[in-house]
């Protein structure tokens, strides 16, 4: 058994800028933790595996191809391979997403 504790994962180094943290990698799948504190936001991106999207605190707005939605605590989102997505937070609380991209993805990130 492998127990993670999120707060002790070093922090991805990323091209949005943000707090990420790796919880989960292997061959199959590959799991990381965001916290975006207030204000801040991804750079619209593609990526070329299946994402979900948890919602383990805060709200924010995602935005998935040409949708645009706010979302809350306990929210599960899905995002297709090669969808355009996006992530804002505009409220004054940090928001935590838990990310699951859907087999591991061989390739990168494209940012728009």
């Amino acid at each position: 058994m492998n127990i993670v504790r999120v707060s002790e994962q070093p922090v991805a180094e990323n091209s949005h800028g943000i707090d990420v943290r790796r919880v989960y990698d292997s061959e199959y799948a590959l799991s990381s933790h965001l916290t975006l504190k207030p204000d801040e936001q991804l750079i619209r991106h593609i990526t070329p595996v299946d994402v979900f999207f948890y919602v383990l605190e805060g709200t924010g707005i995602v935005e998935v191809g040409n949708e645009e939605c706010e979302v809350s605590r306990d929210m599960v989102i899905d995002s297709p391979k090669d969808i355009p997505h996006c992530w804002y937070n505009r409220s004054d609380a940090d928001l935590r997403i838990l990310v699951v991209k859907v087999p591991r993805p061989t390739t990168g990130t494209k940012l728009l």
